[in-house]
């Protein structure tokens, strides 16, 4: 929570795949499970484009804090925010 209070960036892998790096936006549940909704900087094997990324939080590993900070909310008609189950953060 602190990365979307601060509009920091995050550095992690998802599922074993290469290091990622994102724009930390809402922290939530949905469906019984916790999740990161994200949006992907960097590239890798799986996902070339940047862009929207829905992530379970339980397939995290090795998350960092950077110390880079984003602008916030991409406001764009785009955003894939949600109405979901619980909202435990969400970036201004």
């Amino acid at each position: 929570m602190r990365a979307i209070r601060e509009k920091r960036l995050i550095e992690f892998t998802y599922k074993s795949s290469a290091v990622r790096i994102a724009e930390p936006h809402d922290y939530n549940i949905q469906n019984g499970i916790e999740r990161l909704l994200a949006f992907q900087l960097s590239e890798n094997r799986t996902h070339t484009e940047r862009g929207w990324r829905d992530l379970h939080l339980a397939d995290i590993r090795n998350l960092r804090v950077l110390e880079q900070r984003f602008a916030g909310s991409r406001g764009d008609s785009n955003q894939k925010h949600r109405n979901w189950d619980v909202l435990f953060a969400r970036v201004s």
